[in-house]
């Protein structure tokens, strides 16, 4: 059963008499341990898509399926519940509270999820630690780096254990070499924990790293390129047939 399905999913916003068509019929299957891109021009509905299957917002029609739950259906106020079980988000700015420590800021999600203060310490600081934070749990936001603020926004969207983490320009407030860092993590826990990863970026470099790209264009899927790992490159295949060769 895929992680995420969706069916003619549409949204459309309304701006006084005027309709904008953000997504246009969009049919999504993301299979279980994907590592996907989505990449676009600002305005192709990259973010919309993302708010949509994050339970951020509704679409106006069509049907989205998450972990095998129909969700497009339910009740405003369960949302909440399915996306602090089944979702997981890293954002661009971090999202951090500065008063808290990397530590307090990690368990925050599990502040509605029924476990106790010792169980979510003891989940946070193992998560701390496999993303090479360990010696810097009690530091705050101040104290670290851009790239050592990300991580620890990567070990939060993972507190969870969610069906799916969205991550929505995970690398755009960083320098090339963090960047490549956040990237390369994300795919280490993507490898070694089959966490499936759904990824809105701007940086061609980040969308040549995942398994498969989706091009979004007028809030149309355009074009989707699937990638194979074959001897430790990554080998492009496009519209059935291989395209080209990518370290």
């Amino acid at each position: 059963m895929p992680i995420v399905e969706t069916k003619n999913l549409t949204k459309i916003y309304r701006m006084g008499a005027a309709k904008v068509h953000a997504l246009q019929g969009i049919d999504l299957v993301v299979e279980r341990g994907e590592f996907i891109s989505v990449m676009g021009r600002s305005g192709s509905g990259k973010s919309t898509l993302l708010n949509l299957l994050g339970c951020l917002d509704r679409p106006t029609e069509g049907v989205i399926y998450l972990d095998g739950l129909e969700v497009t259906g339910l009740p405003k106020r369960r949302l909440p519940r399915i996306r602090r079980e089944k979702v997981g988000f890293v954002f661009q700015q971090f999202n951090l509270l500065a008063s808290l420590t990397a530590l307090e800021n990690v368990m925050l999600p599990l502040r509605y999820s029924g476990v106790s203060g010792r169980e979510g310490r003891r989940r946070a600081q193992a998560l701390l630690e496999e993303v090479g934070l360990g010696d810097r749990i009690t530091h705050r936001p101040t104290e670290m780096s851009g790239g050592e603020q990300q991580r620890v926004a990567v070990a939060r969207a993972l507190i969870n254990n969610p069906a799916i983490v969205l991550a929505d320009e995970p690398t755009g407030e960083l320098d090339t070499h963090t960047a490549a860092e956040i990237i390369g993590l994300l795919h280490e826990l993507n490898e070694r924990e089959g966490q499936t990863f759904i990824i809105v970026t701007h940086d061609p470099l980040v969308a040549e790293s995942t398994d498969r790209t989706i091009y979004l264009q007028d809030g149309m899927v355009v074009n989707e390129v699937r990638r194979r790992r074959v001897d430790g490159y990554l080998r492009t295949e496009q519209a059935g047939g291989e395209t080209g060769q990518e370290n």
